[in-house]
């Protein structure tokens, strides 16, 4: 790390700031159910950190119906998402501990989401968190959605950073594909039914919640605050 300035972290939204995984699950199941596609809670582990409109494209290619179109299904979904987060919305275990021990840190924060800025805005509305990150990225902005770096690359140029100066904090395989493709160090933060994927090697660094990732930020942060 060069130590040009304090550390940036990047987070990921779904399944790490907020337990919002099996709510799009569930959305998943009911508007795919709607028109035929039955689905069950692994299939949609298949698509986890995807974009929604590349979900539906992987649905659709695979089993294909007729009457609703590909934007209109995936607009179905995020609405009914939207909706469970307003209701149900809770956030994952250690992620408030996290940002604050990050914010005492002096590390500047942004979020880096698959999700829309709709969804982005609802999460930060229901935690109270609309003025704790200096940048929000959505993926829909982007050409391609994770597992490419694209909107970790939108987020780096926000911040003027070097992705030697940030690092990025995901529980998917797909995002961590993407922030390690855009150079940065990743913290994997898998969900129990993920953690012995080995895939997850991928990572620089794996912990089981976001309590043992705030324990460990001063010392990562000291240690990326150190030329190299």
């Amino acid at each position: 790390m060069s130590g040009g300035g304090p550390l940036a972290i990047v987070f990921d939204m779904d399944g790490v700031l907020i337990d919002s995984e099996p709510l799009w699950r569930r959305a998943e199941i009911a508007c795919f159910g709607e028109v035929g596609v039955r689905l069950v809670d692994s299939d949609c582990r298949a698509t986890q950190g995807l974009r929604i409109d590349a979900v539906v494209a992987y649905w659709f290619e695979r089993r294909p119906w007729s009457g609703v179109s590909n934007e209109a299904m995936a607009q179905q979904i995020v609405d009914r998402v939207e909706a469970l987060i307003r209701a149900e919305g809770e956030p994952m275990p250690g992620s408030a501990e996290a940002i604050a021990t990050a914010r005492r840190l002096g590390c500047r924060l942004a979020l880096a989401s698959s999700s829309s800025m709709q969804l982005i805005r609802a999460v930060l509305n229901r935690f109270g968190w609309t003025e704790v990150f200096e940048i929000l990225c959505s993926a829909e902005h982007e050409a391609r959605g994770k597992p490419a770096p694209d909107v970790y690359v939108a987020a780096l140029r926000a911040l003027g950073v070097a992705p030697q100066e940030a690092l990025a904090i995901e529980d998917s395989i797909n995002g961590v594909r993407s922030a390690k493709s855009a150079g940065l160090r990743c913290i994997a933060v898998p969900d129990a039914e993920s953690a012995q994927d080995p895939r997850f090697a991928e990572a620089d660094f794996c912990f089981a919640n976001l309590t043992e990732v705030a324990a460990a930020l001063p010392q990562l942060a000291r240690a990326s605050a150190e030329p190299v």
